[in-house]
């Protein structure tokens, strides 16, 4: 089976004979409904012609109006209220397709990288998560997480496309339905904001793989609208939480007491403290062999 989503790939990322697509762009969206239109025109300029979905996470600005309007075949599902990185898990239960990429409303993927996607997940039944690169703004530089996801140091225990991984970036990631299902998909009390580390520990730990496919390939043009800083702080706090809910005691403590002992750390702590006892409720700590090599991954230098 090749890989390279060429001849023979139905539209949509579809098999050989024209069994429909295989692959369903969801994305998830709250107020961008400028940076939102231009995503959607990028994915209808696919010759993959993916179905796309677009959950709107209870925007102000009439994405919502505008989308129905002006793309009548694209789906949409309005939300009551913001669910963050969740909305993505309507999207996916409204899929009908084995696979499904995300988008934010800020990225789009590259003409043929879904055909490309399915025939790798395809060729790969226990791939839970087919991580892609990203190439970023109008130069198109990698995004250094995807270097970092290249030089993986962990050991695969079966043949992979890539590099296995525990994390991914969820504007550039195409998943098993089925499997992204199975494991509860984005959790709603993390929001946006490194939500993809929890998802990636709970796939491995029902035994899909994640591996990093350079092959495959995303554009994300961060919006201006992007505070930053929120978001740092958010991504701290869930790596806190996570760190109660899946890794050992030991780790969790030692966790919470350097943030408790670093002054510029403290805040991450105080926004932590209220989700502590959910994260308690809800903790189930990883196999053995998952938490060395959440360690490796830790112990692994970063360049930047």
């Amino acid at each position: 089976m090749t890989l390279a989503g060429g001849a023979g790939a139905a539209p949509g990322g579809g098999a050989p004979g024209g069994l429909g697509p295989r692959v369903t762009v969801v994305i998830a969206t709250r107020d961008r409904a400028d940076e939102l239109a231009t995503t959607i025109g990028h994915l209808r300029a696919l010759p993959e012609r993916p179905p796309v979905i677009v959950v709107d996470n209870d925007s102000s600005d009439g994405s919502v109006d505008r989308v129905r309007r002006q793309w009548p075949d694209v789906t949409v599902v309005a939300l009551p209220r913001n669910a963050g990185a969740a909305a993505r898990t309507a999207g996916v239960r409204r899929s009908a397709t084995p696979y499904v990429a995300f988008s934010d409303d800020d990225s789009w993927w590259a003409p043929g990288a879904l055909a490309r996607a399915a025939d790798t997940l395809d060729a790969y039944p226990r791939l839970g998560v087919l991580a892609a690169k990203v190439l970023l703004g109008r130069d198109g530089r990698v995004d250094p997480t995807c270097e970092e996801m290249a030089a993986s140091p962990l050991a695969a225990t079966r043949a992979l496309p890539g590099p296995p991984v525990l994390g991914f970036i969820a504007c550039a990631a195409v998943v098993r339905r089925d499997a992204y299902l199975s494991a509860g998909g984005f959790c709603e009390r993390l929001m946006v904001g490194g939500e993809e580390e929890l998802l990636a520990i709970d796939l491995a730990a029902a035994g899909f793989d994640l591996a990093y496919v350079d092959a495959v390939t995303a554009h994300h043009h961060p919006s201006p609208a992007r505070d930053r800083a929120a978001r740092g702080r958010r991504i701290a706090r869930n790596r806190l939480l996570i760190s109660w809910l899946r890794r050992p005691t030991g780790h969790a403590v030692r966790a919470t007491l350097a943030a408790a002992g670093d002054a510029g750390r403290r805040p991450v702590l105080v926004g932590a403290l209220p989700a502590l006892p959910w994260a308690l409720r809800h903790r189930r700590v990883v196999p053995p062999d998952l938490e060395r090599a959440l360690r490796a991954l830790e112990a692994a230098p970063v360049s930047r």
